[in-house]
């Protein structure tokens, strides 16, 4: 991920104080599973130390593992979008600590501050473009016969 999508990066120190006090400090153990593709997207989270792959299911296969993410970055992005669905999965691969933030709070506080709202919005807008970016190249370099294309 670049790091114009890292919290540090894509929100204005004002942004990031008011977002931080509806913070929970949390810890995975590696193999925990964050969310899955499909289930209610009702909490987000930043990470703090250590590593989440991000998978997309595929059927009759494993699932294909399309980013992986680490210090200061959002894990989770469909928590500000309707109908609130996760469109990928989330697993530890290392034992995590993270901020773990309640969508509901932070999705009434953006209705409540447009300025706010308009700079989550950007900073989650630029996490989803980067995904998507992220996932096609991943999924080329999978299935695809030539592989993306990019230069080795």
């Amino acid at each position: 991920m670049t790091s114009a999508t890292t919290m540090t990066a894509a929100l204005e120190p004002v942004h990031r104080d008011r977002l931080m006090p509806l913070a929970r400090e949390v810890c995975f153990a590696a193999g925990t599973r964050l969310f899955e593709e499909g289930r209610r997207a009702d909490r987000f989270w930043i990470v703090r130390t250590g590593t989440v792959d991000l998978d997309l299911h595929v059927p009759g296969r494993r699932p294909a593992v399309v980013e992986t993410l680490g210090h200061n970055e959002l894990v989770g992005w469909s928590w500000h979008f309707q109908p609130y669905v996760w469109h990928l999965g989330a697993e530890a691969m290392t034992p995590v600590r993270a901020w773990e933030f309640d969508a509901a709070a932070v999705r009434a506080m953006c209705a409540e501050d447009p300025e706010f709202g308009r700079a989550i919005a950007v900073w989650v807008g630029r996490v989803v473009a980067q995904r998507l970016h992220a996932s096609r190249v991943r999924l080329l370099d999978l299935y695809a016969p030539y592989g993306s294309g990019g230069l080795a």
